[in-house]
């Protein structure tokens, strides 16, 4: 017959596993904060079909809408959104945002970073350094008097947004943000792929960006890669597919 003072060593050990289990299960949760960064000629509102997902799964998303008028006051904006997340975040680049999470990321509440066809630059490295690497198919990039960069509206559907129905593309093009060309020659520092795990959607029918281009960055930075039959704009035409990848990132990242 069990004595008081074995029920209460029994009770003890099963109060110590039941905490140790929470605390177990606590640790492994996912990252529930996601932050979505836009890239060139285009703005936050293409994260909408992404972002639903998202959303539906119970993360608690934000999107930037960075200015584009230098890359110090995009990475600026972005860290910004970062500092007023409730703990970890999954930063979240498309494009050129994908330098602006390379800066931003090293923010310590950033836990993991998804590159969505984007850029993954190294220290000192700039978009005209990778894109002269492997320079992409379209020629329809063009600069303004005043050192801003467009897309040329007759080229755009064809190399920006194959996959896009038409009327969207159209409106894209006529609505197109018009970033400064300094952002474009701007260094990074301090690349956060270095000190924090990654993953990469290539989009293997980019012509904005050079498909072999975002595999070889993906590889040199180590990041975790999933291939997309997309054109550039793969968070618009394979949201299912982009959110999957994030949501992986973080759940990855949750259990580290």
């Amino acid at each position: 017959m069990k004595t008081i003072n074995d029920i209460r060593r029994f009770a003890a050990a099963l109060t110590i596993g039941v905490s140790a289990f929470a605390t177990q299960f606590a640790e492994a949760a996912p990252v529930k904060n996601i932050v979505l960064v836009h890239g060139y000629f285009a703005d936050g509102s293409g994260w909408q079909a992404v972002s639903k997902i998202l959303t539906r799964d119970g993360y608690k998303v934000s999107v930037i809408q960075e200015p584009e008028t230098s890359f110090k006051e995009d990475v600026a904006a972005t860290t910004r959104i970062v500092d007023a997340q409730d703990g970890p975040t999954i930063l979240v680049g498309h494009s050129y945002g994908g330098a602006v999470i390379t800066e931003a990321g090293n923010n310590a509440r950033v836990a993991g970073l998804v590159y969505i066809a984007a850029f993954e630059p190294d220290a000192s490295e700039n978009l005209k350094d990778l894109t002269t690497k492997m320079p992409a198919a379209t020629k329809a990039i063009k600069a303004t008097d005043d050192g801003h960069l467009y897309f040329d509206a007759e080229h755009f559907r064809e190399d920006f947004a194959a996959d896009v129905p038409a009327a969207e593309a159209a409106f894209m093009a006529s609505s197109q943000v018009m970033p400064a060309h300094e952002s474009f020659t701007a260094p990074v520092s301090q690349p956060a792929w270095k000190m924090k795990p990654s993953w990469a959607v290539v989009a293997t029918q980019d012509r904005t960006v050079n498909p072999d281009l975002e595999r070889w960055m993906a590889s040199r930075a180590k990041s975790t890669v999933v291939e997309v039959p997309s054109s550039h704009v793969a968070y618009l035409s394979h949201p299912a597919e982009v959110a999957r990848v994030i949501e992986r990132a973080a759940t990855a990242t949750g259990s580290r």
